[in-house]
């Protein structure tokens, strides 16, 4: 067992040697303006829609509920239908059952590794009467957007994405998260930046995103005293982490350099293992590489690699189990060939932490060669 003075992180918090984060939270702190209002927030979401060249933008409590307040944009309500990426984590899917919507379960394609255009057609001609689309970019790969948004523009649906994950990741030059009608971000501890917890949702609709803020803000309407004539949820996010999400933002693009400087340095030093082939790089991308990860042929498996890193004290994760496997969801339907369950079968994320150095790495390297020695 290689000894190791520190546990290697899949993907840890990372503040910006420079000190913004402090800056503005000290701001918020000197002002007095630490609740769910402030200068920071307000800024927080201009910087955000002016980095992502998108014309409105909404800072809520997580990425979790701007895709709840997303479906509630797009008119999703009781009894409708809502196809949604299989691959992906629970937050995806959950909102679709807060909204008392049914969803429909789509499956991967090995190009991007997200939803499949084709099974998506498929879903279409068994459920014309779908009300919105949830796709993933996940692991910061972009999805098949000319093609899914094509069938969403076909059959007059709405389409989120789930871009969580994609911050800086670009489709065709796009920023993903601002080609379909709503993104949503992530500004979990783990995200490529990270504002400790907290959320976005983008849109180029200024009036609904107005409108998501309203519902954010307990529906409170223009009155002396408190008048409700909506259902309103407390999703505010608050002055101080919009502060660290501020700061964070300014680093965004160190950030991607670093995890992109991570993969090519697995992929440089892992390339002689055959049994190995990495996420999918398409040449008309440029991703963010959120988590660097992998597929294994098969002859050692996922698990396996994922306990000896443990040994060594390096965290490495498997890829999301399909929501259409998840025991919630496995009564609803699914609709593709299975690919998703192929992929979390055989992948695994490497550790992909900016605070990780060479020495790091090539520890990391080291365990990987030494299960096929």
């Amino acid at each position: 067992m290689i000894e190791l003075t520190k546990r290697i992180y899949l993907s840890s918090p990372h503040m910006s040697e420079q000190g913004y984060e402090m800056k503005y939270v000290k701001e918020a702190f000197n002002t007095n303006w630490i609740g769910p209002l402030g200068e920071n927030i307000n800024q927080f979401q201009v910087e955000f829609a002016k980095k992502l060249n998108v014309k409105a933008a909404a800072a809520v409590s997580t990425g979790t509920a701007a895709i709840h307040l997303s479906l509630k944009a797009a008119n999703v309500r009781e009894g409708d239908i809502v196809f949604c990426q299989s691959l992906t984590f629970a937050a995806t899917a959950n909102p679709i059952i807060y909204q008392g919507a049914t969803p429909v379960f789509i499956d991967s394609d090995f190009e991007t590794w997200n939803m499949c255009p084709k099974a998506l057609e498929q879903a279409f001609e068994k459920y014309p009467n779908v009300k919105a689309v949830v796709i993933v970019h996940l692991y910061g790969i972009p999805a098949a957007m000319d093609e899914i948004k094509r069938l969403c523009d076909l059959y007059d649906v709405k389409l989120i994405e789930d871009a969580a994950e994609s911050l800086g990741s670009y489709y065709k030059g796009i920023h993903t998260g601002t080609i379909g009608d709503y993104g949503i971000f992530s500004f979990n501890g783990n995200k490529i930046i990270t504002a400790s917890s907290g959320g976005m949702l983008v849109s180029n609709d200024e009036n609904i995103l107005e409108k998501v803020k309203f519902w954010a803000t307990q529906a409170k309407d223009p009155a002396r005293h408190y008048e409700h004539s909506e259902l309103g949820y407390n999703y505010r996010m608050d002055n101080v982490v919009a502060g660290i999400g501020r700061g964070q933002l300014l680093i965004l693009e160190e950030r991607v350099e670093k995890k992109k400087y991570i993969f090519n340095y697995y992929k440089k030093h892992l390339q002689d293992i055959k049994e190995i082939a990495f996420m999918p790089e398409l040449e008309y991308n440029d991703m963010n590489y959120w988590l660097s990860s992998i597929l294994l042929d098969g002859s050692i498996k996922p698990i396996d690699l994922l306990l000896k890193l443990e040994e060594n004290n390096i965290e490495s994760r498997p890829l999301w189990k399909p929501m259409h496997l998840q025991p919630y969801y496995m009564d609803f339907d699914f609709i593709g060939e299975g690919v998703s369950e192929q992929l979390f079968k055989n992948g695994l994320c490497l550790p992909s932490d900016t605070n990780m150095n060479d020495e790091d790495l090539d520890k990391v390297i080291q365990v990987i060669k030494g299960m096929w020695n």
